[in-house]
């Protein structure tokens, strides 16, 4: 079922005050939310500002005609319908503007219901457009993990281009980088790099040195005997000595006493299992990953060098997300296809207000902290798109907050604007409000303007 589309907000760019004026007094009263320009450079100051879901625009303008501000529109603003307004509409006049990307046009005289219906047109056809998406998304939705290494940055892509090229190798592989870049999402792109075009997937083990003790880790990595220990009723093969892939996350971790096993394993080929007097063929390629600095590591005696150079045949370095920002729409739309399914919610993605912020903040986090935000969103928000008041009040703080800013100029303005927007809210007589001020009526009015207070506020 297509979900009916929101009141569109539209921006009316003519330089004639009356047409300009009759098309927004017109447009309010279809409950569309409207804004004017009185020629091309305001419009562009104002599509800068906001977004605007449809722009009905003169094509005889002073300054930049209208054509010129569909250009540029189409280039800043592509999700943003253009309704071109002629005197006179000829077939190549009308072809010029299709392919600069108008979405209409409408000829003068205007007929009001003419202009309300386009606008719900297009609305209806972005509703679709959403809803096409959103399907899509759902179709191509896999739960494989080699898919879920995204970005496109030349960082991103280098390090996939070496995955692939030694996941087919039996070669350890060191992954490098800072919490919640994804290395394990890149283990298991290398493993999958391995396995075989026909015939089952060997396993994919993910071990945290971190969060195991180290007797329970060494059992699991190494295996036992039976009667090894109090418990041990039966013989357990190590995860090295089992056909696959072990990934072990945060080996900076790691005890002296598991280092040394650990190298013998990769230097010999062969482990010892726990109360075993014969050693065991490992059978497991490993993969480990840290997000600590080995070499001030070893530097401070809590890491092996023979160990680290064991590890070092081949590493991948994963960026941390704030040097790549422009694999951040491309993880947006990953990660909101992900949480919309788990969820059951129709989102296609976010608005252009929306991933700006997402691109602007710096993610200490990284991968994961981008990812939890997306999933707050999805739960608080009701769709298609992630707008701007979906989003943590850290990554999208209210423009309007005196506390946000730290300059006291700033902050005073801010508080002076929301101060005369409440009394103006409360008593529309602008006489009587400026009494409640204690200014002047003029001071009044210079104020509204020098604040940017707009109609809706006063």
């Amino acid at each position: 079922m297509i979900a009916k589309p929101e009141p569109a907000s539209v921006l009316i760019v003519d330089d004639e005050p009356l047409i300009r004026e009759t098309l927004a007094e017109y447009l309010q009263q279809q409950s569309f939310r409207v804004a004017t320009a009185e020629n091309g450079e305001v419009a562009l100051a104002n599509v800068r500002k906001r977004a605007f879901d449809v722009v009905i625009c003169d094509i005889n303008l002073p300054g930049l005609d209208g054509l010129e501000v569909l250009e540029r529109l189409s280039r800043s603003n592509p999700e943003t319908f253009v309704l071109l307004i002629t005197a006179y509409a000829t077939v190549d006049s009308a072809v010029e503007a299709f392919q600069k990307g108008a979405s209409d046009y409408l000829m003068k005289p205007i007929l009001l219901h003419e202009v309300s219906q386009k606008i719900r047109r297009l609305m209806v056809q972005k509703s679709i457009s959403q809803e096409n998406q959103w399907l899509r998304r759902e179709l191509n939705r896999q739960t494989d993990a080699a898919d879920m290494v995204v970005g496109r940055s030349p960082a991103m892509q280098a390090a996939v281009q070496l995955a692939r090229k030694v996941g087919p190798t039996p070669s350890t592989v060191l992954l490098l980088g800072e919490s919640g870049t994804g290395k394990k999402l890149m283990a298991r792109t290398i493993h999958r790099a391995a396995q075989p075009a026909k015939g089952p997937e060997k396993r994919f083990v993910a071990v945290n040195c971190a969060a195991t003790p180290g007797e329970r880790l060494e059992n699991q990595l190494f295996g036992h005997c039976k009667g090894a220990y109090a418990g041990a009723d039966a013989d357990q093969a190590g995860l090295f000595a089992q056909p696959g892939t072990v990934f072990l996350d945060e080996i900076g971790e790691l005890s002296p006493g598991t280092q040394a096993k650990l190298l013998r394993a990769i230097e010999q080929h062969e482990i010892l299992p726990i109360g075993a007097n014969e050693p065991v063929p490992t059978a497991a390629r490993l993969i480990a990953a840290t997000n600590k600095d080995l070499q001030q590591e070893v530097a401070a005696g809590r890491f092996r060098e023979d160990l680290l150079y064991r590890l070092n045949t081949v590493t991948i370095l994963l960026p941390p997300l704030r040097e790549r920002r422009e694999d951040i729409p491309e993880f947006v739309e990953h990660l909101v296809a992900k949480h919309a399914g788990a969820m059951s919610k129709r989102f296609a993605g976010a608005n252009r207000e929306a991933m700006e912020l997402l691109v602007r903040y710096p993610w200490k986090g990284n991968v994961r902290e981008l990812d939890n935000a997306i999933q707050r969103a999805i739960i608080l928000g009701d769709g298609p798109l992630i707008r701007p008041t979906d989003l943590s009040p850290d990554i999208a703080p209210d423009p309007a907050d005196p506390s946000a800013v730290d300059d006291l100029n700033a902050a005073a303005a801010r508080f002076e604007k929301q101060h005369i927007e409440r009394i103006l809210r409360q008593t529309p007589d602008k006489r009587e409000a400026a009494k409640r001020l204690g200014i002047g009526l003029s001071s009044l009015y210079r104020k509204i303007e020098q604040l940017g207070i707009g109609p809706g506020e006063r």
